[in-house]
Parts: structure tokens; sequence; C-alpha cells
């Protein structure tokens, strides 16, 4: 089972400090080991070469009867049993031990009758020598690794901090800010070596402009599409008026006013597209514009389609945009769901739910699509987009789900205070 860590872990800057870490960290212990292991071989190397010296003057004068010096003796009751034994076999030995509470450097050879002849030298100051050593080893290398993972963390900082100004940009232009840039320091100066941030930077700005020019190419070829359409419609519907009453008439006048309402949905959209939208601030009880797009819709009592209020509240926005909003929604629920229809006000909430069979999964993964339906379904898919579009100049936000007990559930929620694109002197009075 794999444990489940933090998500600051996942960051670069933080693989990077812990790749640092243990990259001086085993380099600080390889350094140490090596360092200490030289010095101590010369230490005691030295200290041995010492008491074997002392150990043969001894010898001499074991042999020839004169005194031993300080330091020998035979048999000495402080030798190391290893060393003993060594000596009991012929042979003569070096070993470090404890002598009188201190660090002690043997050396012991045969004497005569199996007896041992030792002697002893201090090692104190040797093994004060080591320890230091070993405490400057250790102080320095925290030291080193400390400053390494400064100005690791500096270094990788900076490249960081780029790559999420990067992230920042990529986020924006998901969101619809075309106009985003990463503008990286290093793709201003292209004298100076590009890194691979650098890189990823400008094919950013590089992808950002080219959807940017092709979005707008796009939409300006929808909005003269529609506007050249304005004019030979109004002559059509005109002249469709003049037609003789019968039903080839009804079913001309038909054609003509779905394609008039598509035309100004398509230069409803193009408008929208453009994000320059504005509002009109006004005032009013938001049971009061549920009710008078129920009314506009063309529905009632009689059909199924009514308003419940839940906690009515006094809004300010543009209640045009707001009526657009909620009249899509209640069309579209008309349209394609089943009877009955519901507006529920619930404060700033309003929720318009049919018992149709709810929205299909396309919409709910990815929202409104232009031109596209599924099942069967008639119409091309605007009403929702118009819908969403000005939610989004109201600063509203516009949500679809599909009930548990079945039916498309729209639910529109509206921000406490108007979105930046209109003043409080835009209010009518309250």
């Amino acid at each position: 089972m794999r444990v489940p860590l933090p998500g600051w872990t996942g960051t670069l800057a933080m693989k990077a400090a812990a790749f640092i870490t243990v990259m001086c960290c085993a380099l600080a212990a390889l350094l140490g080991i090596l360092v200490h292991v030289s010095v101590t071989d010369q230490t005691v190397g030295q200290a041995r070469t010492l008491a074997l010296s002392r150990l043969k003057d001894a010898t001499n004068a074991f042999e020839n009867g004169d005194t031993l010096l300080p330091g020998a003796g035979v048999d000495p009751p402080g030798l190391p049993e290893p060393l003993r034994r060594l000596a009991a076999r012929g042979q003569r030995g070096t070993m470090v031990g404890r002598h009188h509470g201190r660090p002690t450097m043997w050396a012991a050879g045969p004497a005569d009758h199996g007896r041992t002849l030792a002697v002893e030298v201090d090692y104190s100051q040797q093994a004060r020598t080591i320890a230091g050593l070993d405490g400057a080893i250790l102080w320095s290398s925290l030291l080193a690794i400390g400053a390494t993972l400064l100005v690791g963390a500096f270094a990788v900082t900076r490249v960081t901090r780029r790559l999420h100004a990067t992230a920042r940009v990529a986020r924006r232009i998901t969101a619809g800010d075309l106009d985003a840039r990463v503008d990286d320091p290093l793709t201003r100066d292209r004298s100076r070596p590009q890194d691979e941030v650098a890189a990823v930077a400008a094919a950013l700005d590089s992808m950002a402009s080219s959807l940017q020019s092709k979005l707008l190419a796009e939409q300006r070829f929808t909005a003269d599409v529609a506007h050249e359409l304005r004019t030979p419609l109004t002559g059509l519907h005109a002249a469709a008026e003049l037609l003789p009453p019968g039903r080839p008439t009804e079913l001309v006048r038909d054609r003509v006013a779905a394609l008039r309402t598509l035309t100004e949905d398509l230069l409803e959209i193009s408008r929208l597209d453009t994000g320059r939208e504005r509002l009109d601030l006004d005032a009013e009880h938001l049971s009061t514009v549920a009710e008078r797009v129920v009314r506009a819709a063309g529905g009632g009592a009689g059909d199924g389609t009514r308003v419940e209020v839940v906690r009515d509240v006094y809004v300010e926005t543009d209640r045009r945009r707001l009526e657009r909003v909620l009249g899509n929604l209640v069309a579209n629920a008309l349209r394609h769901g089943r009877a009955p229809v519901v507006l529920t006000v619930d404060g700033p909430v309003v929720s318009v739910r049919d018992h149709g069979d709810g929205y299909p999964e396309y919409l709910l993964a990815h929202g409104p699509q232009r031109f596209r339906t599924e099942g069967g379904a008639t119409g091309h898919g605007l009403g929702l987009t118009i819908a969403l579009g000005q939610a989004e100049v109201l600063g509203a936000r516009l949500d679809f789900a599909n009930a548990p007990d079945g039916g498309a559930v729209a639910t529109l929620t509206l921000p406490q205070r108007p979105p930046v694109g209109g003043t409080p002197e835009d209010a009518g009075p309250r």
C-alpha cells in the first residue's frame, strides 16, 4: 500500500531540496570517513612506532639485567588479554586500550619463563586529536550542507517561480483570458542562453497568440455572417407577411422566424465572445423577475410551470440579462423536458427544474456546446450557451445537474455584490 503524502512533498522545490540534502550528506559522510581513517591511521601508526621502539629498549634492558624504564614492566596488571596471549606465542604486538581511566597504547612481547614484557604509552593526546577532528568534520559538514541548501534553494526557487508564473498564465488562458502571456525575461533577450523554462514559456505564448488569432477570426466570421443575414431576413420576413393565409404560408413564416431567432442568437454570442459587455444595473425582487420570465415564456399553472419562493431577496443586477438567462433556462426545460417546470427562488439562488430525462452526459461534463445536441433533441444548443455567457457577465455561477429522482436542474447563483462593469449609480431607486 502506498502511504499518502502531503501535496507539498510533490513540488519541484521539495524534490530538489531532498536531492541536494541526500547528496550533500552522502558526500560529507564519504569525505569525513576518508579524512577520519587517514588521520587515525597516521596517528595510531606514530603511537605504535613509539610503543614498539620503547618495547625494544625495554627488551634490551631486561636481557641485560638493567632497570626497566617507567611505563615498562613484566606481566603488568592492565595489559589487555589479547596481547598477553600473543606474547605467549612468542610474538610482538600493539593495541590501544584504557589504563587507569585514560587511553593507552600497549606494546608487548615475550619474556623468559612464559612471561610477558609490556610497555604502555599515553595515548590521550592522540585520542583528543582524533575526537577534535571528528567534531570539526561533523560541524563543517553541517555548515557545508546548510550553505549548499541555501544556495540550491535560491537557484531552484528562481526556476520554480518562473514555472509557477507559466502555470498561472496557462490557467488564465484556460479560463478564457487569451490576452495573458508569460513574457519570460529570457525570451525577451535572445542573446542570453535559453533554458527549458524559457522554451516552455515561449511555446505557451506562441500557442496563446495562435489560438487567440483563430478564435478572433471565427468570432469575426460569425458576427459578419449573422450581421449580413439580418438584411435579407428582414426582407424575407416582410415578404412572408404578404403571402395569402394557408398552411404553406404558416410553414414559411415559421422557418423565417426560426432563422431570425438563430441569427439574433449568433449575434448575441458574438457580442458575448468579445468580453466587452457592460451591465445596466437595476434593483428588483428576484421573485418578481422569475414570475415575469414564466409569463413571457407562455407558461403557467395550466401547463405545470410555476414559481416557488423559499426566501425572496432584493437584488441589484442587470434585469434584462437576468431575464435572458432565466428565460433560456425555462424555454429549454419546456422544450426538452417534461412538466412540471419549477422555478425556485431561495435567496440569491434560482433553480429551474423539469421532470424529463435530464441533461446529456457531455453537457454535465463539459458544459453547453454550440450546435451540439444528442438523443434526437432539436435545436442548436445556443440557448444554454447564451445563458452561460450572460451569467458570466452578471458575475453569477450557472451549474447544470440531474436530479436524483429524474429531471434536469439548472442552478443560477447571483453574486452578493454587483460585478465589475456596473456601478451603484446605475441602480434604480430602492
